[in-house]
């Protein structure tokens, strides 16, 4: 415990990171200030203090920060990126895609640029746009899931469901365990109208994630499909105890429904 004088900077910033990996944003911001107003052009600090910013929701004051950070330094791809992630929580779009292109023009192997952008165009309604950026993210970084599992997602929005498909299968063999994937080849599945096959991968997901409100509802989709709709409406009735707005709204407007839309059962 320091009495007198100025603290440590390295410990300011140990429990300063430490606030940060207990979600404790605001109050780590607070420390990582303190470090700066001695040392203003401490980049590794600048950098710290914008991504709590960035977690705090403080998302201008966070576009401050990393703007500093790029008058010390034009080619940090790190802060164009993250400056415009915030920048896409305040609905800047059009700003947000020119930095992720900064970011991508000082380093064209910085993977997140890349995939943050791909998710932002999918946001922006533009999927086939989307998809180059998830590629070369993959390609980059070959040990992360992400930009394979959002190609996934995207193809399966477009209605490319045999390739959507194929991208929810690669994830689960090179990342054994990935749930999301496992559950998405199940719905990828009813989408083709493979229901036994669905039912089957969704019935092999974890223990913890099986009663699921959005587990159940793609088994009741393939039940129905089956023609087993005593079962289906079963489903149905757990999944909306989970969350019944939702499941409401889904089963609604979803064609499988169609034939026990009338059944008392599928209205509780």
């Amino acid at each position: 415990m320091i009495l007198f004088g100025k603290s440590d900077p390295a410990e300011l910033v140990r429990q300063a990171d430490l606030l940060c990996s207990k979600n404790q944003f605001r109050a780590a911001i607070g420390l990582y200030g303190k470090i700066l107003k001695d040392d203003p052009q401490n980049r590794g600090v600048l950098h710290k203090k914008g991504l709590a910013q960035n977690r705090a929701k403080k998302y201008s004051d966070a576009i401050t920060c990393f703007d500093r950070l790029l008058e010390l330094d034009n080619k940090d791809a790190p802060a164009y990126n993250n400056k415009a992630i915030a920048q896409a929580e305040l609905g800047d779009t059009a700003s947000a895609l020119e930095n992720y292109g900064r970011a991508i023009e000082a380093d064209p192997r910085y993977a997140p640029a890349r995939f943050n952008r791909a998710v932002l165009l999918d946001r922006l309604g533009e999927h086939e746009e989307a998809l180059p950026d998830l590629d070369r993210a993959a390609e980059l970084d070959r040990r992360k899931p992400n930009p394979r599992f959002y190609k996934g997602i995207v193809l399966g929005k477009m209605g490319r469901h045999e390739e959507a498909l194929a991208c929810f299968k690669g994830v689960c063999k090179r990342h054994p365990g990935h749930a999301d994937s496992q559950f998405h080849v199940g719905i990828e599945l009813t989408e083709l109208g493979r229901h036994a096959e669905a039912l089957g991968e969704l019935a092999s997901l974890p223990a913890e994630h099986r009663e699921n409100a959005n587990v159940l509802y793609a088994r009741a989709r393939s039940l129905s499909g089956l023609g087993r709709e005593d079962e289906s409406i079963a489903h149905l009735q757990k999944a909306a105890k989970k969350d019944s707005k939702t499941i409401k709204k889904w089963a609604r407007a979803e064609k499988a429904f169609d034939g026990i839309r009338d059944d008392p059962g599928s209205k509780r």
